[in-house]
């Protein structure tokens, strides 16, 4: 598995503009963006993989706590009102959170029945603008039908004592995108914002 981290400095420009007029984004384009998107760069109907994502976990990989655990319920049965739900997660955490170096992320999720190859992750982190970090992940070959559990490694750059009081100090502009490509085509888009005013 492979994880990159950095500002990605020297990357051109690409602007969301752009990429929603896009037929086909594929990762280099999401790699030059600079900003949090405002929309969605991909419709739900884009998962034609029918990637379903039912069980998520962090911990601190130093100690082994578990600091954010979620379980997706079982389906009702009934189409969701809003063709976006489930694509967006408001984090709370405290701000210790913000000093760990390294966290692991556990994955559960279920593949449709057509078998997916190189099922990739990129993860890019903002804050009030500012690109903070560009995570890079492969989830490998997916046999159809199949049920699958991964674990992701995060090394967090250090941020400094000024940005991090920062970030304490304004909840939810601590934000991210998360694309997932399949054979490097775009086809599902999830987002996230973040707190870190929970506890001591």
């Amino acid at each position: 598995m492979r994880v990159k981290a950095g500002n990605d400095a020297g990357l051109p420009c690409t602007t969301e503009e752009e990429l929603l007029q896009n037929p086909a984004i594929r990762p280099e384009d999401v790699l030059g963006l600079q900003n949090i998107t405002e929309n969605y760069l991909c419709s739900p109907d884009d998962n034609v993989h029918k990637i379903d994502f039912t069980r998520f976990k962090i911990r601190d990989m130093e100690t082994g706590t578990v600091l954010f655990e979620i379980t997706k319920p079982p389906s009702a049965g009934e189409k969701d009102i809003d063709p976006n739900a489930g694509r967006f997660v408001r984090y709370q955490f405290t701000p210790a959170f913000l000093r760990l170096r390294k966290v692991g992320a556990t994955v559960e999720f279920t593949v449709g029945d057509i078998p997916i190859n190189n099922f990739r992750m990129i993860e890019r982190h903002y804050f009030r603008g500012q690109l903070l970090k560009s995570f890079d992940f492969e989830f490998g070959f997916c046999i159809p039908s199949s049920k699958n559990t991964c674990e992701h490694i995060y090394e967090f750059p250090p941020l400094s004592e000024d940005l991090i009081h920062e970030m304490i100090l304004h909840p939810y502009e601590t934000q991210s995108d998360s694309f997932y490509f399949v054979d490097n085509k775009l086809v599902m888009h999830n987002k996230a914002d973040y707190s870190y005013t929970g506890g001591t």
